[in-house]
């Protein structure tokens, strides 16, 4: 699970567009001046990124031409963006949406150029960064980050440890099939610990949600993927576990809006797998070893848009100064003392003087 926390667009409120098969895009929130437009217009997951810059009105290297966004006011953002991506399942009947598009490529991708620009832009601001995968126990927090989500649980043990303690989401749930004692349950029950211990360190800590600088919060989550694997899609525990998450996400998406002022846009990205690996492999803390069948060379599966920018600047900046060197060499190697240097000149004329 991986959490980020990070112009302004008008939108229109609406419901799950039931049309979405397959892996999909859906807006659970969004104030009024993001526009999100409802209709059959699938997206990349490579623009996702592009796409969450755009709703909090930052510039992209390239133009997104999507019509499911239009644009809004120019003075007005969103004061934070949560993005989750839920691993393991294509579509969750999420009962209030305000929009949702089928997602095409479904390759991976991460959030970073946004934190990178929401870091840059605010810095003196310190905005709320926040990267949280427990089921692979990496973190990264920036800004207050750091002191809001200090006593987050981060590791799967400390999560664990949690669910035992008071307050925990044993004790509300429904778990009908799910087991307190497997691991692809306690996985998929931790990601949904930290989705209740997000919203209320937010709740004792309102004052983020009044400051000037936008937060950007990314969450992939993957136990229902592990649940997959372990008991199957056709399983109970398969289906009692989406049921609960489409339900915690649906609240979890209403908590955040609130908690800002109405003024939070929240996206869920479902995807059954993603197509192609990150160069960045990480192993499932369920799985003892990894197949690399798919990508036996461990091929990264995009360059960067800089990469023809930087090449030509070094190709003809060396070509320039192949070029500056042989004419130096050139006039040194044809030229004349006596003529060309004013210091055999003068002696020249001293000795004649002489």
């Amino acid at each position: 699970m991986t959490f980020l926390i990070n112009k302004s667009l008008t939108l229109q409120l609406g419901f799950l567009n039931p049309c979405v098969h397959g892996d999909s895009v859906t807006v659970l929130q969004a104030p009024e001046f993001v526009s999100f437009q409802k209709g059959e217009w699938p997206i990349s997951g490579e623009k996702i990124p592009d796409l969450v810059a755009l709703t909090m009105g930052f510039s992209v290297q390239e133009d997104l031409s999507w019509p499911g966004l239009q644009a809004g006011p120019l003075f007005q953002r969103p004061r934070a963006n949560v993005l989750v991506v839920v691993r393991g399942v294509d579509s969750l009947a999420l009962p209030q949406s305000v929009a949702s598009y089928q997602l095409e490529n479904p390759v991976p991708f991460t959030l970073d150029s946004v934190a990178e620009t929401v870091h840059s832009l605010f810095a003196e601001d310190t905005p709320v960064v926040l990267q949280l995968a427990p089921s692979e126990e990496r973190l990264y927090m920036l800004g207050k980050a750091n002191a809001v989500f200090e006593d987050l649980p981060v590791t799967l043990q400390q999560i664990r440890a949690r669910l035992s303690q008071d307050g925990s989401v044993l004790a509300s749930l429904p778990l009908n099939s799910l087991s307190r004692n497997a691991e692809a349950d306690l996985l998929f029950l931790s990601e949904v610990q930290v989705l209740h211990d997000i919203t209320a360190l937010l709740q004792r800590h309102r004052h983020l949600a009044k400051d000037h600088s936008p937060d950007l919060y990314s969450l992939e989550l993957s136990g229902l993927e592990e649940l997959s694997r372990r008991y199957g899609q056709d399983s109970p525990q398969y289906r009692d576990a989406t049921a609960i998450l489409a339900s915690v996400l649906q609240k979890f998406g209403e908590d955040v809006y609130g908690l800002y002022g109405n003024s939070a846009v929240v996206e869920v990205v479902t995807v059954k797998s993603f197509e192609t690996p990150l160069t960045r492999k990480s192993r499932s803390i369920l799985q003892s070893s990894q197949s690399n069948a798919d990508n036996p060379y461990n091929l990264a599966y995009k360059y960067n848009f800089n990469y023809s920018v930087i090449f030509n600047i070094v190709l003809w900046l060396m070509i320039a100064l192949a070029l500056a060197v042989i004419a130096i060499a050139y006039n040194l190697w044809n030229m004349d003392p006596g003529y060309d240097s004013i210091i055999y000149r003068m002696t020249n004329q001293k000795i004649r003087m002489d």
